[in-house]
């Protein structure tokens, strides 16, 4: 997946206060979602998003980008 709406000064100013890395529950503080539209999302491919375990981690510049797109 290409991040083309995400440059280097959006990705250090947007969410700077997250990790690079982060979990549903953080995607859902940073888009001020519930937890089922937040596993909509990662189901229907919209946020990229993989398994660790039992529980996904998405990379936050596929957050950045969703928002960018939306």
């Amino acid at each position: 997946m290409e991040h083309n709406n995400v440059s280097p000064s959006i990705y250090s100013i947007m969410f700077k206060e997250y990790p690079d890395i982060v979990t549903v529950a953080q995607l859902q503080k940073m888009l001020h979602i519930s937890r089922q539209l937040s596993y909509e999302l990662i189901n229907s491919g919209q946020i990229r998003a993989f398994k660790v375990g039992n529980s996904y981690r998405i990379p936050k510049i596929d957050v950045i980008d969703f928002v960018m797109k939306s």
